[in-house]
């Protein structure tokens, strides 16, 4: 399933990682860690592949279309989300005292 998400939100995601979550999603699915860090915005393609993310220019470090969600929900279960960026529920007041 596609996803869109901003850059800079994507690549805050990757930051939450623990040390080695880039190592145990690589080994989990069969790819290298460079395939994993090219998925969070690297660019070492000698030892790394393409993940099917494809950016585009714009505000908040532009725009990028996840082809492929495998590595993010990866990423995702690690953390114990759900979603990320988490939306943010704001509680309605019936009234103030």
């Amino acid at each position: 399933m596609a996803r869109t998400i901003s850059f800079n939100d994507l690549r805050a995601l990757k930051d939450k990682l623990p040390d080695g979550s880039i190592v145990k999603i690589a080994e989990k699915l069969g790819l290298t860690p460079d395939t994993v860090r090219n998925y969070f915005g690297g660019y070492n393609y000698r030892e790394g592949k393409s993940a099917g993310v494809h950016i585009e220019p714009g505000p908040n470090g532009g725009i990028v279309m996840l082809d492929d969600t495998t590595i993010f929900d990866e990423a995702l279960h690690i953390l114990g989300l759900s979603d990320y960026p988490e939306h943010i529920v704001e509680k309605e007041f019936s009234e103030l005292p």
